[in-house]
């Protein structure tokens, strides 16, 4: 085991939201498993966690992400009765 542990160099103009800490950060400062980013700007970074909901309800409501068929049509299984 080591006995420093490698700190992680961001580059000036980075922008880093930690969800840790819940706070922006230039660099980065913490951990990668902690934190969204880069993003290019302080304000985009700030909007980390509502850009990550808007993706996620597209996501949960694209139709080529689910296994669910067009309308009218049912799986194999189904159309008999189960």
């Amino acid at each position: 085991m080591p006995l420093f542990k490698k700190r992680t160099v961001g580059k000036p103009g980075e922008w880093f939201y930690c969800l840790e800490h819940r706070k922006i950060e230039e660099g980065p400062e913490c951990p990668g498993k902690d934190r969204f980013g880069p993003y290019s700007s302080r304000e985009e970074a700030g909007r980390a966690m509502e850009t990550a909901r808007e993706r996620n309800l597209e996501w949960e409501t694209d139709p080529r992400w689910h296994d669910v068929p067009p309308e009218g049509e049912r799986p194999e299984g189904e159309r008999n009765g189960g």
